[in-house]
């Protein structure tokens, strides 16, 4: 087996993004905020679910987020769309035990940012059973609505949480988040999972950006790969 943990020596400093990322895709939590984006779009300018999803994910490729694109095109009110999308139900996420027993064993400030909402964050990381182990949440809200991954989201998020990127690694589930981290110097994971049908779309579309120069490890199994990192 590789030796995961080489790489990860100098590391002070763990981020996280949230969504697809600190719980698996197949649980299909995200799909329904995906599902109430295209209900806020098709309500707000009274259009079919068809050309909604079209807009939903146009916005989404050009501006990092629709909510992004919805501000910027239509001067849409971020408090708005983020109360409807984000209240979903949660409990269809698992306690993750094999996640959980590897954040207690990772040393270090372990931080969470998301382009979604703290309160958002906080409802997933209840469901999983993680709460309480991460130092800091950095949201949208914190980044004035500039999402991941222009550059910066992550500049307000180094100034308010206050860690060295050279000592840092990063956890996502869409590569191209990834390319700024990595030009910080931060180590790069990205966590690619097949039921991750956005993530693998905009991958895609960036030219296969899983194997990407600013991509340093790839693992569909968070949990097994901290566990392996901490050892």
């Amino acid at each position: 087996m590789m030796d995961k943990r080489r790489g990860f020596a100098h590391v002070e400093t763990w981020v996280f993004d949230l969504d697809n990322t600190l719980y698996q895709a197949r649980h299909r939590l995200f799909d329904q905020i995906d599902d109430k984006m295209g209900a806020f779009i098709a309500n707000r300018f009274s259009i079919d679910r068809t050309e909604a999803r079209r807009m939903q994910k146009d916005y989404f490729f050009r501006y990092g987020t629709t909510l992004r694109g919805l501000m910027n095109e239509h001067n849409v009110h971020p408090d708005d769309f983020l109360s409807y999308v984000h209240d979903i139900d949660h409990s269809v996420l698992p306690v993750d035990e094999i996640l959980i027993s590897a954040l207690d064993k990772l040393e270090g400030r372990k931080l969470i940012f998301t382009n979604g909402t703290v309160e958002h964050a906080e409802s997933v990381l209840a469901a999983a059973g993680i709460s309480g182990r991460f130092d800091d949440i950095f949201d949208i809200k914190a980044s004035d609505y500039e999402p991941k991954p222009a550059l910066q989201p992550y500049q307000k998020f180094i100034a308010a949480t206050r860690f060295d990127p050279t000592k840092a690694a990063m956890f996502e589930d869409i590569a191209r988040n990834l390319e700024v981290p990595h030009e910080l110097g931060m180590v790069t994971v990205l966590v690619a999972d097949a039921d991750n049908e956005d993530g693998a779309m905009i991958n895609k579309l960036n030219g296969d950006s899983t194997g990407a120069h600013y991509v340093h490890h790839v693992t569909d199994d968070l949990g097994a790969f901290l566990h392996d990192v901490a050892l």
